[in-house]
Parts: C-alpha cells; structure tokens; sequence
C-alpha cells in the first residue's frame, strides 16, 4: 500500500444560491454525473459515498452537515466524500479536466463561503469514513487552520504527519493521463450551459 498503508480523504461543502430543482443551479445538475465518471475514471481514485436513499454507491454513514449550513434555509447542500490513493491524484482530478470546468462555473451555482471548500487528512486504508468525520475535520480546519489531521492542498501534509509540497510535476502528468481518458465526458460538459 501506498503511503503507508493509508489512504487520503477529501470531504467537500458548499451551498447553493438556490434550491437543488431551480433554475439557477441547473447548469451543476447538468455536470453532476459526468463529474462523478470522470472521479470513477481517475488514476488515484478509490471510491466515494452515495448519498441516502439514491441509486448509486452505498452511503457511508448518516449524511450529516456541518454548522455553516445554519441560517442557509437548506436541510442539504453539495457535499462530497471520497478516497483517494495520493494528494497528487487528488490535485489531478480536481484542477482539470470535467471537475475545472465545473469549478470554473461555480460562482454562478454556490455562495461565497467564510468556511474552507474542503478538508483532506489521511485515513488506514482499511477504514471507510463516514460523513460525520469529513463534517467535524472541515471545522475543526475551520477553527484551528491546517494541521496534519485536516488540511488542504495549500498545506499539505504526508501520511506520516509531515508537512509536504505537492509534486506538480506529477499532477500534470496524472492529469494528462486521465484527460485521455475521459475526453467524452469533457466533450459533453463543455457543450453544457453554465
């Protein structure tokens, strides 16, 4: 196993300017599933929670939120879970590709937040987290900034607790692997509306 037989987990939350079925948000709907192919399809990816009660992968745990949801007038929001083999796959997927498009369209689908888009931390490989756990490390990163139990791609952090620099190099070429890989998927985001 890689990094000592551990494995990186993101969890990710964000609201929306509106509701998940309106108008304003279509353009995030119409990527949601392209975006979780490309995830599947990824060099590095090991897998990711379903969400309750939807087809799909198994929920891992209740799906809870974390307290930036209060005051929203939302009982959900956009969050994500997953496991990743290294930070730099991680970077990979996120920085381009189907994810970059999505991101570069977010302003138009999600609130400005005061709270950090994601928090990783590294997890045994043989433990599956559980949304309760992304929810207290994204405040906790909130609270105490970065540390090497929840962290960001800013400052980052090896499995070991170490700090660490992200190989960029090897992102570039993880994302140039993947893009092969997935140009059908980015063909059809790119002919989406935002």
């Amino acid at each position: 196993m890689p990094h000592g037989g551990k494995h990186l987990a993101m969890y990710n939350f964000g609201l929306h300017v509106a509701a998940y079925e309106s108008p304003a948000v279509e353009g995030f709907r119409l990527r949601e599933e392209a975006n979780f192919e490309a995830a599947a399809r990824a060099h590095g990816f090991i897998g990711r929670s379903g969400y309750d009660g939807m087809p799909g992968p198994a929920c891992w745990g209740k799906q809870v939120f974390p307290r930036f949801i209060d005051g929203s007038g939302f009982a959900t929001a956009p969050s994500s879970l997953s496991l990743w083999t290294d930070i730099e796959s991680l970077m990979a997927f996120s920085y381009s590709g189907v994810h970059a498009d999505a991101l570069k369209h977010a302003r138009h689908w999600n609130v400005k937040q005061s709270w950090p888009a994601l928090v990783l931390w590294w997890i045994d490989a043989d433990v599956i987290p559980e949304w309760k756990d992304g929810v207290q490390r994204l405040e906790r990163l909130h609270d105490e900034g970065p540390s090497a139990s929840a962290f960001t791609f800013k400052q980052s952090y090896l499995a070991d607790g170490n700090p660490t620099m992200i190989n960029r190099m090897r992102v570039k070429e993880i994302a140039a692997s993947n893009a092969a890989g997935q140009s059908d998927l980015l063909a059809h985001v790119l002919t989406l509306k935002a």
